[in-house]
């Protein structure tokens, strides 16, 4: 594949892993992925020998959304052309904790800002973000006015740790198990509780001079235990930027998420000073509020690898492969024990993980859509 100019060459990909502990199920796709990236920058996928600078010329896969620039920059992530991830200047900006305003008179930990939500507030669901446990009591008397609401973690994923309440009292024993500095440095989220609720994904990766585009929607699967966990993505890819994805014909409700994905991303970019992200992913929610009102609104955003990136990764694979396809549907599983794998299916991790027990990651590409 011809690089184009614009991009910087890299000596090799680099795996960043920030994180205390790495399940091994994740540990694997990490690598793999890790090894698709240095194929699409024509460079190795390496582990460095020293403490990285920003000379070494490497493409980094981070963990997780990394925080502070110009600590970054010490070992070359300037731009988005250096990473598979995003980069922000506040721990809370790579949270959930973003969607949603203060409420009056709250406190905040430094770099916030209410610009955000206000310019994004078309997009969000109602709720509030708080920093202390008084400010969460505050929040929740004002929501609980229209209906039972949900108590969201911002270090939680794919849902864990959620509780919906419907009384003030119901809060309590929630804000006790909470850590004060913790919750000063990270934020709480308390929202509106949607009913019959549908979650779409939309997102958009850069990575060798490519740009694609996608939505889709996100599948439930039961865990060994029972549990409701996440279980792929299956997203609709163009090449290209937001405007091609909106180029598709799309169901009124897929465009309204779309555009709601893209109005919070611009409200990202324009108040939240050294953000770059080269992955983006917004997880977009509709469903009924109490009083029976169709609500759509962004839940949160990715700025770092996902459960849906080895399929963003297939995708960039295919239109780098050929120059005249603009659309693939592209889709991730993630299943309990040991299925039948397709033909098609790209393997990115089958095991016993010592968390999760027998567990199979795959991706696929099934249609496939070439330019007149």
């Amino acid at each position: 594949m011809t690089m184009p100019s614009v991009c910087k060459p890299k000596t090799a990909v680099v795996l960043l892993d920030t994180r205390a502990s790495t399940p091994d199920h994740e540990r694997a796709v990490h690598q793999k992925l890790a090894d698709g990236l240095a194929r699409l920058l024509g460079c190795p996928h390496m582990k460095p020998a020293d403490p990285p600078t920003a000379d070494d010329g490497y493409y980094y896969l981070p963990t997780e959304t990394l925080i502070d620039p110009q600590r970054q920059a010490t070992i070359g992530i300037c731009d988005e052309q250096d990473l598979f991830g995003g980069v922000v200047t506040s721990p809370y900006m790579a949270t959930k904790a973003i969607s949603h305003p203060l409420p009056a008179n709250a406190s905040f930990p430094p770099g916030w800002t209410d610009a955000f939500a206000r310019q994004a507030s078309d997009a969000l669901l109602r709720g509030y973000t708080v920093f202390s446990k008084a400010d969460a009591r505050t929040a929740a008397q004002l929501l609980l006015m229209d209906g039972p609401l949900r108590v969201k973690p911002v270090l939680a994923c794919a849902g864990r740790g959620q509780q919906v309440i419907d009384s003030a009292d119901a809060l309590e024993p929630l804000l006790a198990s909470m850590d004060d500095q913790q919750l000063a440095l990270w934020g709480l989220v308390l929202e509106e509780d949607l009913s019959k609720v549908e979650t779409f994904s939309v997102g958009q990766v850069r990575v060798a001079g490519l740009t694609c585009s996608y939505h889709g929607t996100q599948q439930l699967t039961h865990d060994h235990q029972g549990a409701e966990v996440y279980g792929g993505s299956d997203l609709v890819v163009v090449r290209g930027d937001y405007q091609a994805l909106l180029q598709l014909p799309l169901e009124d409700h897929l465009r309204l998420a779309i555009n709601q994905a893209i109005a919070y991303e611009q409200a990202a970019e324009q108040h939240f000073p050294g953000f770059i992200a080269s992955r983006r992913n917004y997880d977009i929610a509709r469903g009924r509020d109490p009083q029976g009102h169709l609500r759509s609104g962004v839940l949160e955003q990715s700025w770092r690898l996902g459960g849906a990136s080895s399929a963003e990764l297939l995708a960039l694979q295919a239109f780098a492969d050929d120059p005249a396809l603009q659309r693939v549907h592209a889709s991730t599983h993630e299943v309990f024990g040991t299925p039948d794998l397709p033909s098609d299916a790209t393997l990115f991790y089958q095991g016993n993980d010592s968390e999760l027990g027998q567990l199979s990651k795959f991706a696929r590409i099934r249609e496939h859509g070439h330019s007149e």
